[in-house]
């Protein structure tokens, strides 16, 4: 670009304070400033325009990505799906082969088993289906910590004596 220093304006200033004289040399620089200043603008429009475009074409190509990457994710969970599919499939011939081998006849029924006990002799052992756990275990009051049943042995008799005084009975 060409460059304007102090000494070149200086002249041009001169030389148009010669040619314009001094009384249309105000209305010349006014001129003169409203051209630059829409020079500017117009220049300055164009350049945002081009960034607008450009943020736009920048816009479209990151939304073609995520909708790539959106086709990718539903192909992998198609596939996905297809082979649990297929072992849900694989798992229910083998639920269903099992099945049929448990519901085939039992063989003959096995002996009972006998056990020697010392005092008695010989004696035959039941065999007993296992009990279901209890559904809630209480906590025993002596295995709770020492402070946690003074405290409550303490706010015991703290309600007691309170009840007997307020109804009239020996105060402890």
């Amino acid at each position: 670009m060409f460059d304007i220093g102090f000494s070149e304006l200086l002249v041009i200033a001169v030389v148009a304070l010669v040619v314009l004289g001094p009384e249309r040399l105000p209305k010349a620089a006014r001129f003169a400033g409203l051209w630059v200043r829409r020079a500017r603008n117009q220049w300055d429009s164009v350049k945002q325009e081009l960034e607008r475009e450009l943020q736009a074409e920048d816009i479209k190509r990151q939304m073609q990505d995520v909708r790539q990457g959106m086709q990718d994710t539903e192909n992998q969970l198609r596939a996905s799906g297809e082979a649990m599919r297929r072992q849900a499939e694989q798992m229910q011939q083998h639920s269903d082969t099992l099945a049929q081998q448990v519901r085939a006849p039992a063989p003959a029924e096995q002996p009972p088993i006998w056990r020697m006990r010392p005092s008695r002799g010989w004696r035959r052992l039941k065999v007993q289906p296992l009990r279901p756990p209890p559904r809630k275990l209480r906590a025993m009051p002596l295995l709770m910590p020492r402070q946690k049943r003074l405290r409550a042995r303490s706010a015991r008799h703290e309600r007691t004596r309170l009840r007997r005084k307020f109804a009239g009975g020996t105060p402890g």
